[in-house]
């Protein structure tokens, strides 16, 4: 075995997690960042909406995409990020163009980011279309006319008319999609058929009819319901209309379907209330694993005291088939302890309750601490340890217990499933800036389609607890986390009757003059 010329490629929660749902979930509003220099680097559901682009044709162009040629040509691109860089904060509206080319007019926020320093990180962007009230502006500006005209044809929204008494009287295009009534058969009937039953015991209609005439305005969220009995969750105004002599002439309705926004809003809540749970759960599991590990620990010492007691001869004589049964015994007890702490340390690794201390852990020195409490083992089935610095001086940046203890997990393993007589070798070297530490061994081997199967937690490829290679399956698993938390990861190469060899990379120690 060459262990020192071997390379292997390096593989690869919260709040902040639920917010980062919520934003990229959000449809009705363009919501994105922007680096230093203007380059679109965050994409959620709402600007693929409302520009065409996918975040996948979005990420990494210039913010000046969006902007019409002129306007690029003005350099009103840059105009809201140098504004946004000084006071911190800017509107500004305008138009935009769209994927296809068509152009909206847009209300548009931005904020500088800065890091904690004060640095200038880039910007964030909170875009609205607002095409429709500009239409409408413009409607009204030009005659009642095309006002009417430009009601008639909006689709997003329902837009209608009540008589004094709650009458429909007029009915757009958009009230027809969202409530599925045509103008003949909905104009002239109270608009109680869009409530459902549980409002009307109340009589929430009327209410509504008598806030908007006194104050002028009413606003609500709440289900109503479509020509077919189905349910949508609404965002309904209500205006009263008067003439110049103040006298009441009806009200004028607007409502918009917000089904899709409310669902999302409620898969954030139960995202939240599951994650929360989840940390409860863990929590529980944690503290339970800790307080039967005290449990179970108590008397396994106790054997075992009393067992090295018995063997010394405390006790009295003891024979030589004693002493045997006496070292199945000792070994039976270090077995459940060796579960037990597996147990309790995949616990906390899950938990994230492990707290890792790095700093620089010369390699030769953790083959000095672990060389005397692996030797033993191999030795007990003739098998020979050969052990390799290839490059003096080799150190990683990691938490020193953690590195020995991975490479116990994998010493005890490699000589678990070595027969008699085979051979390990441990190296350690420097590679491309890594710190690698390698475990050769002669063993049985894995099978290639079960490879990627032994790191995951309670597997025990190729063997059962009816076997002599028994254990929890959690020491590779165990293994890999504590790597990956220091910026390392844990590697595996084997064939079957040939033997396997894992490598544990870590990041390098810095030499002085790079600290």
């Amino acid at each position: 075995m060459s262990s020192c010329n071997s390379g292997v490629d390096r593989q690869s929660a919260a709040p902040e997690a639920l917010l980062r749902l919520l934003v990229e979930g959000q449809r009705e509003q363009a919501m994105f960042v922007l680096d230093a220099d203007g380059h679109v680097a965050t994409w959620n559901a709402g600007a693929e909406l409302m520009s065409g682009y996918t975040a996948e044709e979005a990420l990494g162009r210039h913010i000046s995409l969006f902007y019409p040629p002129e306007d690029v040509a003005a350099g009103e691109p840059e105009r809201p990020l140098a504004a946004a860089a000084e006071t911190g904060r800017v509107e500004d509206e305008g138009w935009r163009v769209r994927r296809d080319g068509s152009r909206f007019w847009a209300g548009v926020v931005t904020t500088a980011l800065r890091d904690a320093s004060g640095r200038l990180v880039g910007y964030g962007k909170v875009a609205r279309d607002l095409s429709q009230r500009r239409f409408v502006q413009e409607a009204l500006h030009e005659g009642p006319e095309r006002f009417r005209l430009l009601v008639q044809s909006v689709k997003d929204y329902a837009i209608f008319m009540l008589d004094r008494e709650g009458r429909v009287a007029s009915w757009n295009e958009g009230a027809e999609a969202i409530k599925g009534y045509a103008a003949e058969q909905i104009v002239g009937e109270s608009f109680r058929v869009f409530y459902p039953p549980e409002d009307l015991a109340w009589d929430k209609p009327a209410t509504e009819l008598e806030v908007a005439a006194r104050e002028g305005r009413f606003e609500d969220e709440g289900w109503r319901v479509r020509r077919d009995g189905s349910r949508f969750w609404a965002s309904v105004t209500i205006a009263a209309i008067r003439n110049e002599e103040g006298e009441l002439l009806g009200f004028g309705k607007v409502t918009r379907d917000l089904t899709e926004r409310r669902a999302l809003q409620e898969r954030a809540l139960l995202d939240a209330r599951r994650a929360a749970e989840a940390e409860a759960a863990n929590r529980a599991k944690g503290e339970f694993l800790a307080a039967l590990s005290h449990e179970l620990r108590t008397p396994l010492n106790a054997i075992g005291g009393y067992v090295d007691l018995m063997a010394l001869g405390i006790r009295g004589p003891v024979t030589e088939e004693q002493a045997a049964d006496l070292a199945r015994v000792r070994r039976s007890q270090q077995h459940l302890l060796g579960i037990i702490n597996d147990l309790l340390n995949f616990s906390r690794i899950e938990a994230g309750q492990v707290r890792y201390s790095l700093e620089t852990v010369q390699l030769a020195q953790v083959f000095d601490d672990v060389r005397p409490l692996v030797e033993p083992l191999a030795l007990n089935k003739a098998i020979e340890i050969e052990w390799r610095i290839c490059d003096e001086g080799a150190a990683a940046h990691a938490d020193a217990p953690k590195v020995e203890q991975i490479l116990i997990n994998l010493l005890t393993n490699a000589v678990k499933f070595t027969d008699p007589g085979g051979g390990i070798t441990v190296s350690a070297r420097m590679d491309e800036g890594r710190a690698v530490l390698m475990v050769e061994d002669t063993g049985i081997g894995i099978e290639p389609d079960r490879l990627a199967d032994i790191f995951e937690p309670f597997v025990q490829v190729g063997r059962s607890l009816a076997s002599a290679h028994e254990g929890t399956g959690l020491g590779l698993a165990i293994s890999r986390d504590l790597a990956r938390a220091m910026g390392g990861d844990l590697v595996v190469e084997s064939s079957l009757a040939e033997g396997s060899t894992f490598t544990l990379l870590l990041p390098r120690a810095e030499t002085a003059a790079e600290a």
